[in-house]
């Protein structure tokens, strides 16, 4: 199966955390490099443990991916902003 999955990476002190916001996974590196690379095995650890447990459909489905035809596809937002809010 191929899948598209949005990954966003952060500077927390001194590693790099990377994180898919759509499936609540995490991981980090000492670099960006290694960050992609630790979330790309933590990603496909997850999908693995989820087709052992025969739970794959269902957690694409509840973390918003589409099945279109034989694939998946991640939501697109029709917009997309930052606000700036007084707390």
């Amino acid at each position: 199966m191929n899948l598209s999955i949005r990954v966003e990476i952060f500077k927390e002190d001194d590693v790099y955390v990377a994180l898919s916001p759509e499936l609540n996974v995490s991981s980090f590196g000492e670099t960006i490099y290694e960050a992609k690379e630790s979330i790309k095995e933590a990603i496909e650890a997850f999908f693995e443990e989820c087709r052992e447990m025969g739970t794959l459909n269902e957690v694409l489905e509840e973390s918003g991916f589409l099945r279109v035809e034989n694939t998946w596809q991640s939501r697109r937002p029709v917009a997309e902003e930052s606000l700036a809010l007084a707390v």
